[in-house]
């Protein structure tokens, strides 16, 4: 790597407001916002709207479209199509 042109890498805290989690991780981001985090030591804060906390992809708790409604109203608007032979 060539020196002086990476950025700094610190601890920071990013707690996610949806689920009112924190997490504690390296990031070259920076906040003028602290939090004093578990081991008594002060790191700078950044909020997220949306982490894997909250995430529906990764909390497994995703929405179910009504596709079967919308396939019939296609149905009824175009007419049904002949089954292709296999």
């Amino acid at each position: 790597m060539k020196p002086r042109i990476h950025p700094d890498s610190r601890l920071v805290v990013f707690r996610d407001r949806a689920a009112d989690v924190t997490f504690l991780t390296r990031s070259t981001a920076d906040s003028p916002r602290t939090i004093e985090w578990q081991d008594g030591n002060t790191y700078p804060l950044i909020d997220v709207e949306i982490s894997s906390a909250s995430h529906p992809f990764y909390t497994g708790n995703q929405r179910v479209l009504d596709t079967a409604g919308r396939v019939e109203r296609f149905e009824r608007r175009y007419g049904r199509t002949r089954k292709a032979a296999r």
